[in-house]
């Protein structure tokens, strides 16, 4: 997994691309969490990712109630294909 940050006042754009599975899990939550303990909205775009599981799910939920716990937020942007297709499964049993 590839990932660049950028900063727009208190919002932080994390771009990722590639996979993300149980071995890369980790190291988004890495790059994330930090993020969100400073305070700041955080933007996932994940038009660059080709593939998510279970795993990248979990993150996505998990950096969410981290958000609410500080008063912030995680907003999911420019979602490719693939993960939409996961995501909305996910959705069926959420």
């Amino acid at each position: 997994m590839k990932y660049k940050v950028t900063e727009d006042n208190n919002v932080s754009t994390v771009f990722l691309n590639g996979e993300i599975d149980m071995e890369i899990a980790d190291s988004v939550r890495e790059v994330v969490f930090p993020l969100i303990d400073a305070g700041k909205e955080v933007h996932l775009n994940l038009k660059d990712v080709q593939y998510m599981d279970s795993s990248g799910i979990s993150v996505i939920i998990e950096s969410n109630q981290r958000a609410k716990t500080k008063n912030t937020k995680v907003e999911l942007k420019e979602v490719s294909q693939p993960v939409e297709k996961v995501l909305a499964m996910a959705r069926k049993f959420l």
